[in-house]
């Protein structure tokens, strides 16, 4: 067992407003000191190497302003977080601010790295470096076209359809070609082949995901509706700005040499550097297992959307 994920359930933290969260560890038994201990644990530990927790919401991607607020030219070093521009697009909502730059931050940033802010009001913020895609713009350089693909492809990993968080691992290389590091204990943890991702945010040409798996039976549905679906499903469009290709992964993007991961994607005759993503197997539900899920709705059928089995019938006004 990989003993950076030793003990750890599934991290649930709901949404609320703009989808900010709160902590719910699953232990019934603890008290609550116990359960905020738990809970700062399972944090930890999800958030080392390539152990992520996702739950970024999807109008943060719409606030970012990656390509307009300076970053992308004054770098994420210290100063580059002192301009007019960067405090000028944080002020305008630092909620949302907060949360993008948390999540920018823990991709861009190698871990053991923190990025601060200090607003107007006197108010400190603090970001913590993870993944450490984006190594020269880190330190303070303009972000480079891998770079720029790298974090747009990690920002649309760590998105989630119901703003609930729950560990992924994510695979590939940062923009200096070194693999993000992983076990072969992780890659038994995280079983579920997910989703690639890729795509660039700071110059619009979009973002994107193919499945990388697929669901085996249609009463089956995915904590991570927006990277995993069913084939049916491949018409709707849930998760813009994200939009997910008909295509599979591996019919858009070429494995790396260690065959763990995407190389490269091409689609719409561009080539991106993409990143890919595993999940636990528990993190795919069923309609028919006796529990209503968030990702089902009251019905009279056995599919997620439809799922009476579970969540019974919906009640009319």
């Amino acid at each position: 067992m990989n003993d950076r994920v030793v003990g750890v359930s599934r991290l649930t933290l709901l949404s609320a407003a703009v989808l900010l969260f709160t902590t719910s560890a699953c232990d019934p038994v603890a008290e609550p000191e116990e359960r905020q201990e738990l809970a700062a644990v399972r944090q930890t530990l999800y958030d080392l190497n390539g152990l992520s927790p996702n739950g970024l919401a999807f109008n943060g991607l719409a606030f970012n302003g990656l390509a307009f607020n300076g970053l992308a030219f004054n770098g994420l070093a210290f100063n580059g977080l002192s301009t007019a521009e960067f405090s000028s697009w944080f002020q305008t909502d630092p909620i949302m601010g907060n949360q993008v730059m948390r999540y920018l931050v823990q991709c861009a940033v190698p871990a053991g790295q923190t990025r601060s802010y200090t607003s107007p009001t006197g108010t400190t913020y603090t970001w913590a470096g993870n993944l450490g895609l984006a190594p020269d713009w880190a330190n303070g350089a303009p972000a480079t076209l891998e770079e720029q693909q790298l974090i747009s492809a990690c920002m649309a990993a760590h998105t989630n359809k119901f703003g609930v968080r729950v560990p992924i691992s994510v695979l590939g290389r940062n923009a200096h070609g070194e693999a993000i590091p992983y076990t072969k204990e992780e890659l038994e943890d995280f079983s579920e082949k997910e989703a690639c991702f890729f795509g660039n945010l700071f110059n619009g040409e979009g973002l994107y995901t193919g499945n990388d798996g697929r669901m085996l039976h249609h009463e089956n549905s995915s904590a991570r509706a927006c990277a995993r679906s069913d084939e049916k499903d491949d018409e709707r469009q849930p998760c813009l700005p994200i939009v997910r290709v008909k295509l599979k992964c591996d019919k858009v993007c070429e494995k790396d040499e260690a065959k763990e991961f995407y190389a490269s994607c091409t689609y719409n005759g561009i080539t991106y550097r993409p990143l890919t993503t595993r999940m636990r197997k528990d993190e795919v539900f069923k309609c028919g297992d006796g529990v209503c899920q968030y990702t089902e709705s009251c019905g009279t059928g056995n599919t997620p959307d439809d799922c009476g089995k579970d969540c019974g019938p919906c009640r009319t006004p």
